[in-house]
């Protein structure tokens, strides 16, 4: 089982839920997320100095089976790509284990 995250814009996110359902990926977590960007200083605007370099973000957690791994991925570079700068990004990590609790199944039946 793997567990993949992503971080994509607040915009793409209803693309990105959509071409996950698509691909059989209907459960996964989601947070609003503030990232930090590479701009070195902030901007004034009419006397009043503010952040450009804090980015509005959606953070998603998805745990699939191994076999659902690469259509999940390509389903999320395909939906939240702009080919702008801050598209975002994806972390693939190894699931040790998945526990049910309402029905105690472990592993792959856990979540399916």
């Amino acid at each position: 089982m793997k567990q993949v995250e992503a971080i994509i814009r607040k915009s793409k996110f209803d693309d990105v839920r959509d071409a996950l359902h698509d691909v059989d990926v209907n459960f996964f977590s989601y947070w609003d997320v503030t990232g930090v960007g590479n701009e070195k200083k902030g901007h004034v605007y009419r006397g009043i100095s503010y952040s450009t370099t804090d980015i509005q973000r959606r953070y998603l957690s998805i745990v699939v089976s191994d076999e659902f791994l690469e259509r999940t991925v390509n389903a999320i570079l395909d939906a939240a790509h702009t080919g702008n700068v801050g598209d975002g990004k994806i972390f693939v990590s190894e699931v040790v284990e998945t526990y049910r609790i309402r029905t105690k199944e472990t592993g792959k039946a856990a979540i399916n």
